[in-house]
């Protein structure tokens, strides 16, 4: 059997320049976060296919990496169905094991907790630009406070990170899953039927408000619910003026707190923000997750074709493993788009240490090696980078190679067991 160089489809290698851009995002969400409370943890890539499979998850858990048991476990015979050979998978988020690890470990943990998880999941899905079956996810979480402290908090350090990594002018949409239920329930939609409203109100950036309804009618629903239904979505539907409306168009469907709230989330986040970016309310924000409960929210960019980070409140995951509820909201970054956007740009992480090649030439002596590694050593003790490697016999490709890994032409030095010389 031949062996394969390319990586598996959906996966890639990260050469180089890419993995400095990766290292210099990665470091600075981590200090932008820790700098609003966050706390860094870190859980398995395996989870029990009990939780991965909890119907939590939405689409998610049709992607899923399964693992099959292993040792004496895995038996086969003909009668074994696929469920009785696999007992765990890949996380496809980190939301999931992250209320795992809270049920676990509540009681060592202050309440409330600012969670930032950083790690990769994998999913099964159709590879495309910005989209992979591996990539990793940067999620901040806080969980145990019930008020809306918890979004304004999520919502100011993502954009305060955003505008750090100099993106301008993007938008927040936000919205609350009790507004989304409310407008389909005054409508007239049977509660079995929400989720396949939603699904099809989903894609209303794509088909418009036309499609949406030519979608509804066709999947089978009255006609009068259809119209009352779309015509919650005519006019200028993006403002808080609108938010404010909502409240007596939904009057007996909805809590006045639920609008207050979500107007709240939006005045003070307006009034705290340091970076460039507007917040709308978008009725038609649908979010896949089933998991979410009230809040949700996305930002969008002009320069990606989708959303770069999204998040929302899930009060009731959690309750799932411990049997009491627990108030959580989370907000996520999609890295990768964010790498896929840096790459585009031709963006360079600022210069963090001096960097210095050192050649040694092929024969010289251990001493004179040794007073090489040592003059090494004592610019790594000053905080510079120094990398010490033999010289090639190409010299002239070695260092234009080093040139391209950021080593300037003057920090390249060439040691001779019989000179020195730069």
């Amino acid at each position: 059997m031949a062996l394969i160089k390319k990586p598996t489809t959906g996966m890639k290698d990260i050469l180089p320049a890419e993995m400095r851009i990766r290292d210099y995002v990665t470091q600075l969400v981590k200090d932008t976060y820790q700098t609003f409370g966050f706390t860094p943890i870190e859980t398995p890539a395996v989870e029990h296919i009990e939780n991965l499979l909890s119907k939590q998850g939405g689409e998610n858990e049709k992607l899923i990496f399964k693992i099959l048991k292993r040792g004496e476990k895995l038996v086969l015979d003909p009668n074994t169905q696929e469920d009785d050979l696999v007992d765990s998978g890949l996380r496809y988020d980190l939301t999931l094991p992250l209320s795992r690890f809270y049920a676990a470990h509540a009681a060592e943990l202050p309440s409330p907790f600012k969670a930032l998880q950083i790690g990769p999941v994998w999913r099964a899905d159709r590879p495309q630009k910005g989209r992979f079956r591996q990539f990793v996810q940067c999620d901040i979480d806080i969980l145990g406070d019930p008020s809306n402290l918890a979004e304004i908090e999520l919502i100011t350090a993502t954009t305060t990170l955003l505008g750090k990594l100099d993106f301008k002018d993007f938008t927040i949409r936000i919205n609350d899953r009790r507004i989304l239920r409310a407008m389909a329930e005054s409508s007239g939609f049977e509660e079995k039927d929400l989720d396949t409203v939603f699904i099809i109100l989903d894609k209303m950036d794509k088909i418009g408000v036309e499609g949406v309804k030519e979608e509804l009618v066709s999947a089978g629903f009255d006609s009068g619910c259809t119209d009352k239904y779309i015509g919650l979505f005519e006019g200028d539907i993006n403002g808080v003026s609108y938010l404010n409306e909502l409240s007596d168009r939904l009057a007996g469907f909805l809590e006045e707190e639920c609008i207050a709230g979500l107007a709240g989330i939006m005045e003070s986040v307006e009034k705290v923000k340091n970076a460039d970016f507007n917040i709308i309310f978008d009725p038609t924000l649908v979010r896949g997750m089933s998991y979410y409960t009230g809040t949700i929210f996305e930002i969008t960019m002009n320069e990606f074709g989708s959303s770069v980070a999204g998040g929302g409140r899930y009060d009731e995951m959690i309750g799932k493993f411990t049997g009491n509820k627990v108030c959580a909201c989370g907000f996520s970054i999609g890295f990768e788009r964010i790498i896929t956007i840096l790459l585009d740009r031709d963006f360079t992480p600022p210069k963090a240490k001096e960097k210095y090649a050192f050649l040694i030439e092929k024969g010289a002596s251990a001493d004179f090696t040794a007073s090489v590694i040592k003059e090494a050593s004592n610019l790594r003790a000053k905080g510079s980078c120094v990398l010490v490697s033999m010289m090639n016999k190409n010299k002239k490709f070695q260092k234009e190679q080093l040139e391209k890994e950021g080593f300037t032409s003057d920090n390249i030095r060439e040691f001779y067991h019989s000179e020195f010389r730069k």
